[in-house]
């Protein structure tokens, strides 16, 4: 076996079923699980209808480079939602079974094992598939640990000279999962400027980039912050985006990774041979779901809804605030966020993911520690009622 497998951690979710295991929740209150996220508002009948139309497509083998057609309606999707003025459907774009798969994967193919000790900077807390990824390619995570102190900003000045020597990848996730925060133009400068320094690629996660607060604001990607930093091409630069938050299909497990044209053919070559073709009738309806922004728009406001109203509950009794877009709420807690969590399961029959399970210990601490994600995914009288649960419990503390 891979000997590497023996570096991975247990995934979050079930270190959380080892820390509940064998607590009794109080059956007087209904469970609410907002610990996971899985988007829980209906799927639109448009794209249910599009995959049913389009089921006769299981008799062919699809490609792994995806239809003109699914790739054409990313491609006008992604110019109308970051303002590019061009992007190539067929050298810059390819479809994906959901961004997870493809950013695992995409470290393998990355990745160049003849380089001694070869990094990946991921930040802290963060998603689990970056660090399984970097491992799984031979490489060692580096992280950089994102704080409230500074509205969780990448300080880059973390990491050492030596260790961005050897980097050659950076994963980024804006929105960030798990504190919402967006990247500004002048975080991406930096970036960019560290990539053009030494070398390494960056691969910016971008799943949630549709959940956001403001409909005049929304957030910035990195292929418009490349654009506009006058980045012709992506330069070492590819991003990856979902339909499953923001057309809440997780089930369809349909994204795409766009950028750096040079890096997506070898990236192409890869997934020929990691057999990753996307299912026609999935692809069909992928192409409807970018096609439309209608169903996103409403898909906000029931965020927003949920958000303005948890926010305006637990300022009370914490210091809670909006995240930049997202759909978590990252809390801090007046005990250790374990125990936390522990009585809130217990007590108020409320299951939220500790924080410190999303982090790793780095540069002397956990960032995660003392904190908690809220997936505010379930309906809203649900997530209402979970936060008023919440708010008694943090009274009682």
């Amino acid at each position: 076996m891979n000997p590497n497998l023996n570096q991975l951690q247990p995934y979050p979710f079930q270190k959380l079923r080892q820390l509940l295991e064998g607590i009794t929740r109080n059956a007087a209150l209904s469970p609410i699980e907002l610990q996971i996220g899985e988007p829980k508002h209906a799927t639109p009948d448009f794209i249910r209808q599009a995959m049913v139309n389009n089921l006769d497509g299981l008799s062919t083998y699809p490609t792994t480079h995806g239809t003109s057609s699914l790739r054409t309606s990313i491609a006008a999707w992604i110019k109308r939602r970051f303002k590019l003025t061009d992007i190539n459907r067929d050298t810059e774009i390819i479809p994906v079974n959901g961004s997870r798969e493809a950013l695992f994967s995409f470290a393998q193919a990355v990745i160049d094992r003849s380089i001694s000790q070869p990094g990946v900077v991921c930040p802290n807390p963060f998603y689990q598939i970056y660090e399984g990824a970097a491992l799984l390619a031979g490489a060692m995570p580096f992280f950089i640990n994102t704080l409230p102190d500074d509205h969780f900003k990448l300080d880059y000045s973390q990491l050492t000279d030596a260790e961005w020597s050897r980097t050659q990848l950076i994963y980024v996730c804006s929105p960030n999962n798990p504190t919402g925060s967006v990247m500004k133009l002048n975080e991406w400068r930096e970036l960019f400027a560290l990539s053009d320094r030494y070398g390494f690629v960056v691969a910016s996660d971008e799943c949630y980039s549709e959940i956001y607060f403001d409909e005049k604001n929304p957030p910035l990607g990195a292929l418009d912050a490349a654009q506009q930093l006058g980045r012709t091409g992506f330069p070492r630069l590819v991003v990856f985006n979902s339909l499953s938050k923001r057309s809440n299909v997780p089930g369809l497990r349909s994204g795409f990774v766009a950028g750096d044209a040079k890096l997506l053919e070898k990236f192409l070559l890869y997934r020929t041979y990691h057999g990753s073709a996307m299912s026609p009738a999935a692809q069909a309806a992928s192409a409807a779901a970018w096609s439309d922004e209608a169903h996103v728009v409403e898909n906000r406001r029931l965020y927003a809804q949920k958000f303005f109203e948890a926010v305006a509950l637990l300022s009370d009794v914490t210091a809670v605030q909006m995240p930049d877009a997202g759909f978590y709420l990252w809390v801090k807690t007046p005990i250790s966020d374990t125990e936390f969590t522990k009585k809130l399961y217990q007590n108020y029959n409320v299951t939220v993911l500790p924080g410190s399970y999303l982090a790793r210990e780095a540069h002397g601490m956990n960032p995660g520690k003392n904190f908690v994600r809220i997936a505010l995914v379930a309906s809203p009288q649900e997530c209402i009622e979970a936060m008023s649960r919440m708010k008694n419990f943090l009274k009682s503390l």
